[in-house]
């Protein structure tokens, strides 16, 4: 090529360089259309599933007006946070569902938005409560937490979620997007050919390894005011916590998953019978994996500690683990190293009126 170079002519090499430019942003354009197209096969896919469920629900016979029993009229909402083993988990669900008799549904955003407009949390909130041929049902996205009861509604979805130690995320996100998982190998990412490795990325100060971008996980438990989405912000992380417990039924965290599933289980086995099992030894337990992942060095991770925001969500983080790890001492017993769930170890007794 440096011969090349030598041999051509200036005027040469410009309408070579230039070419080469005409055709790269020929190839980038025809990627996005394809992309595009990709999108709408997708949508139109989803829209035909769903017709197909509503038509073999009505030939089952209508339900519209017939009130559902207690154990189908639930719906559970996943808005998973990105790179926290969500794929993983979500794949028990969808191969759980149709041993378990309940549907899953794929909350797709536009971009991923995690914010949903005014108009679109309504659409949302009347879709979940009165689908009645989609309950009971398993509803997951990265979206952020929305509060129903602002809407009127009278029986709120039951929320979970994953989260992951900040850091740890934050790196399997920065190269997700420059090398993709082996779940879509042959999908183009977003920063792909960017070799740059996230040492590299903190020590050159770049945007992508940024502390702001830590600012994922509180916000994603707070909501959908503003202020959620102020970076550093006192007050979205009070209300994540809030939201963590009070409007959640349990929150997990990537690096105990297999016990938040076993968990899940117990307290739920309308949907989750079998998944503990399943995760053990199921192919696709651990079906996602970032490709090309280098851990960050110990001087990275100091600078990045560093961070008024790292010190937030890692608060946050501890927050969560101390919360289920609470739950999970209260709910299984050790043996030979193995947990074991307890059993029921409550009962009635003094019951008066007594029975003739």
């Amino acid at each position: 090529m440096g011969l090349l170079r030598i041999m051509m002519p200036p005027k040469w090499q410009l309408l070579a360089v230039v070419a080469f430019a005409v055709v790269m942003f020929f190839l980038e354009n025809q990627i996005q259309k394809l992309e595009e197209s990709r999108s709408k096969l997708e949508r139109a896919i989803a829209r035909h599933e769903v017709r197909e469920i509503e038509q073999r629900h009505t030939m089952d016979g209508p339900r519209q007006d017939t009130a559902l029993d207690e154990d189908e009229d639930v719906v559970i909402i996943y808005n998973r946070v990105p790179k926290t083993a969500s794929t993983s988990f979500t794949n028990i669900a969808y191969d759980l569902c149709a041993k378990n008799k309940y549907h899953v549904l794929h909350i797709n955003t536009t971009k991923n938005n995690p914010v949903m407009s005014l108009q679109d949390q309504v659409r949302f909130v009347k879709n979940i409560t009165s689908w009645k041929e989609m309950k009971p049902g398993f509803y997951h996205g990265h979206i952020s937490y929305l509060d129903f009861t602002k809407f009127g509604v009278k029986k709120k979805p039951i929320y979970i979620n994953v989260i992951r130690d900040p850091i740890e995320r934050l790196v399997s996100y920065y190269y997700f997007l420059r090398f993709g998982d082996d779940y879509r190998p042959g999908l183009r990412r977003r920063k792909q050919g960017d070799k740059k490795t996230f040492d590299e990325c903190v020590a050159e100060g770049g945007s992508d390894c940024a502390p702001e971008k830590l600012w994922l996980q509180i916000p994603f438990f707070c909501g959908h005011s503003s202020e959620c989405w102020n970076v550093g912000s006192r007050w979205a992380m009070d209300q994540a916590k809030y939201n963590l417990i009070n409007e959640y039924f349990l929150v997990g965290v990537t690096e105990e998953l297999e016990d938040f599933i076993m968990l899940l289980e117990a307290a739920l086995p309308r949907f989750f019978r079998g998944a503990t099992e399943l995760y053990r030894t199921g192919k696709k337990s651990h079906l996602r994996k970032t490709t090309e992942k280098k851990l960050p060095s110990k001087q990275t991770v100091a600078k990045l500690q560093q961070s008024d925001v790292w010190k937030m969500e890692n608060e946050f983080y501890e927050f969560a683990l101390e919360q289920f790890q609470f739950t999970r001492a209260h709910a299984v017993r050790e043996k030979d190293g193995d947990l074991y769930i307890l059993a029921q170890n409550f009962f009635y007794e003094k019951i008066y009126p007594k029975s003739n």
